[in-house]
């Protein structure tokens, strides 16, 4: 097998560090909508619990009585800011997949150049 040019390896080196980062956003990105759904599900309940419902919330390893209107604010302030969290992390990994491709060009090209075919990689 030929050699891979240091130049070659250097890019290689920076698309795997890509690959790792696409990987850990994919990985927030999953967390981010997990809590958008558990939010959403809970402020569903909220709305459908009666007026005079006792409400609680959790704090730590304990529940603590809260007010209904004050603990529905809280939810749809949390799920504001989920929502906000989410469209950032779907710009990132956006961006992240764009230059993977970018990349990923540009060692095929770098590897015919050197006389390597892409099967030359594994």
């Amino acid at each position: 097998m030929m050699e891979i040019p240091q130049k070659v390896q250097h890019q290689l080196n920076q698309f795997q560090q890509l690959q790792q980062q696409a990987q850990a956003i994919v990985m927030q990105k999953q967390t981010v909508d997990m809590q958008i759904q558990e939010t959403t599900a809970a402020l569903k309940e909220l709305k459908d619990a009666s007026s005079d419902a006792d409400v609680y919330k959790s704090a730590g390893n304990i529940l603590i009585k809260v007010d209904k209107k004050e603990l529905d604010a809280d939810l749809e302030d949390k799920l504001e800011t989920l929502k906000l969290r989410e469209k950032t992390i779907n710009r990132q990994h956006e961006k992240v997949m764009n230059k993977l491709e970018e990349m990923q060009s540009s060692i095929q090209v770098a590897m015919n150049a050197a006389g390597l075919s892409k099967s030359g990689m594994n």
